[in-house]
């Protein structure tokens, strides 16, 4: 979960690969670095710890020149956040920037070592640089060499390799983590995501698995992992990076809940007709492929997996269509059985999400009858290698709590479903229910963030709490746990989330006045089920805040909060009601002085196990 820039030019790129690594920054910030090399074979390393600011302003310090580089922001896996760890490595004149996990890394610095190389950080990247220094000592070009060196890694890599005393150069490589190259005029770069690259270029060519390739000003060679030349199709991108100012905004996180009902509006925007759902977008052979599915697989993780959960009740309730969900990190380490006709679908914001690709790839291998990505980034390793894909129209989310993809990937799934009902010949009413609650949902989104003020005087009750329990029926039980993740994100209270019916299964034993209990209650056929668990923590001392629909009769009273809300349409409801949980969050983790877009430990996409 790092991030990666290099560049090949004529140009001083220091400055360019600083922005690269700011617009990389969701991806890693405990460290970053950099290193350039000049035409007299000079290479200069910077390395900072912390946020990429701390190396912008050592280097304004230093005289960086060179027209070759490559940049590193780093999320620690091995080794604790320091200068002495961060990346790049260098072994003599060899330079290395690694995202992923090398597994034998502890092999091969034993290996090294008796060779006499001495490690000076205690990261597993540091070996491919000595191992790369020890076979340019064999002979070969900087190609020839990378080729051998990757054949003794084990694990994920996305690399990119630099020799001082060829500066015009750079070689990169691809298992398991992205890398993209941007094609330029007299010059060329390469990252882990085209983000970094938008403002040098829009053209781009994605490196496809076990792919390595050779940069130049002039060229860029691509080779499989046969090591045969390849040709890989380069794809303009108008992409826009929507997310460098904050605006009005005092965080990342808050300007993408607030930015919800136009990231709703664009996901929804050329696929709602009069009375029907219109998905052509799929393409005939989509058609005919999931006319014939009798049951679907969704997998993925963290927020994306909840969307899932949500779904499952859409297809199961509306669709009439058996549905399971599984965390991906689980599905992939497992043996399963696949019924007949299935479909595997995968949910991700970044396309990029190292378990949530394995569990596809395993996927293709055990039969699955296709593959359907649900996806925010349209260039995405999840995306090409997906029979079929639907893109959330959420635009660049920063924050490392999900909020719109969460919302757009519902909204999708739920246009999904009503295409499933289209398919399978149903009553055209439910389809029609569908698209009336869909073209409601960006002003039934506003009607929600309007109880902004409300919701941030509530959080001062949870300034001095270190637990809270969510609790939720039916397709609010995952909204339920999106609450209690959102929480425990960004304002560091332990919180966890149960189906309200399982209270008198263990759970009520934590009950007591400093156990805050948040509850989502809406006014559907599970109401008065939901009455009676609420009565269950009242009789005990809990602490209620009910987020509820204004006609649910609700009142305040003593420990009970009541968060009165707007009226919602019932299938929509799970979308609407994580907004409030995601103000309430937010606002808590204010109170709580923590860093809301950037979380301890945590970063924004998950591109190692």
């Amino acid at each position: 979960m790092c991030g990666i820039i290099g560049a090949v030019a004529q140009r001083d790129i220091a400055d360019i690969l600083i922005e690269g690594l700011r617009r990389l920054e969701y991806r890693g910030y405990d460290s970053a670095g950099l290193a350039v090399v000049n035409a007299e074979q000079q290479m200069t390393r910077l390395c900072r710890v912390g946020k990429v600011q701390a190396l912008s302003d050592a280097a304004k310090k230093h005289a960086l020149h060179g027209s070759t580089g490559i940049a590193h922001t780093r999320w620690a896996t091995h080794g604790k956040p320091s200068e002495v760890n961060a990346h790049p490595h260098t072994s003599e004149h060899i330079s290395v920037v690694h995202n992923g996990i090398i597994e034998n890394h502890e092999h091969l610095r034993h290996l090294l070592t008796e060779r006499g190389y001495r490690f000076s950080s205690a990261t597993d990247s540091e070996a491919i640089a000595h191992l790369a220094h020890w076979e340019q000592q064999q002979g070969g070009s900087l190609l020839e060499v990378v080729a051998r060196v990757i054949k003794q890694l084990r694990g994920a890599y996305g690399m990119v390799v630099m020799d001082s005393r060829t500066p015009d150069l750079l070689v990169a490589a691809r298992s398991g983590s992205p890398l993209v190259i941007g094609c330029g005029v007299g010059e060329n770069f390469i990252a882990s995501d085209q983000l970094a690259l938008l403002p040098v270029t829009q053209r781009f060519i994605f490196l496809e698995e076990g792919d390595t390739a050779e940069l130049t000003r002039r060229s860029v060679r691509i080779y499989d992992r046969q090591n045969t030349r390849v040709q890989r199709t380069e794809k303009t991108f108008q992409v826009q990076y929507d997310a460098g100012d904050k605006g009005l905004y005092r965080h990342y996180m808050q300007k993408e809940i607030f930015e919800q009902p136009a990231a709703l509006q664009n996901t929804l925007a050329g696929r709602l007709a009069e009375d029907n759902i219109n998905l052509d977008e799929l393409g005939e052979r989509a058609k005919a492929l999931l006319s014939e599915v009798q049951y679907i697989k969704i997998i993925a993780c963290g927020t994306s997996y909840h969307s899932g959960m949500v779904a499952r009740y859409w297809f199961e309730a509306l669709a009439n269509i058996p549905c399971d969900v599984e965390i991906a990190s689980e599905f992939r380490y497992r043996r399963s059985a696949v019924r007949p006709n299935s479909l595997i679908m995968t949910l991700s914001q970044s396309g990029e999400t190292a378990d949530t690709l394995a569990a596809l790839r395993l996927a293709k291998e055990l039969g699955y009858l296709a593959s359907l990505a649900v996806c925010n980034v349209a260039g995405s390793s999840l995306v090409r290698e997906s029979d079929m894909a639907l893109m959330t129209m959420a635009g660049t989310e920063i924050g490392v709590a999900s909020t719109k993809a969460f919302s757009t990937q519902l909204a999708v799934l739920l246009m999904l479903v009503a295409h499933f009902c289209r398919l399978k010949g149903m009553a055209t009413a439910v389809e029609y229910d569908i698209v009336c609650a869909l073209r409601a949902l960006p002003d039934r989104a506003e009607q929600m963030l309007a109880l902004d003020k409300c919701i941030e005087a509530l959080a001062e009750d949870f300034t001095d709490k270190a637990h809270a329990l969510f609790l939720g029926r039916g397709s609010q039980y995952p909204v339920a746990m999106e609450g209690a993740l959102k929480l425990k994100e960004v304002s560091y209270i332990h919180a966890e989330a149960y189906a309200a019916g399982e209270l008198k299964h263990g759970p009520l034993a934590l009950i007591d006045a400093s156990m805050p209990v948040i509850v989502v209650a809406p006014n559907n056929a599970l109401l008065e089920k939901l009455k009676s668990n609420i009565e269950e923590v009242r009789a005990r001392g809990g602490q209620l805040y009910i987020f509820a629909d204004k006609d649910a009769g609700f009142v305040n009273s003593n420990g009970v909060t009541v968060i009165p809300l707007p009226y919602t349409e019932d299938i929509t409801a799970p979308i609407l009601y994580t907004l409030p949980l995601q103000l309430l969050s937010y606002y808590v983790a204010l109170i709580k002085g923590t860093d809301v877009d950037q979380p301890r430990n945590l970063a924004k996409s998950v591109t190692v196990e």
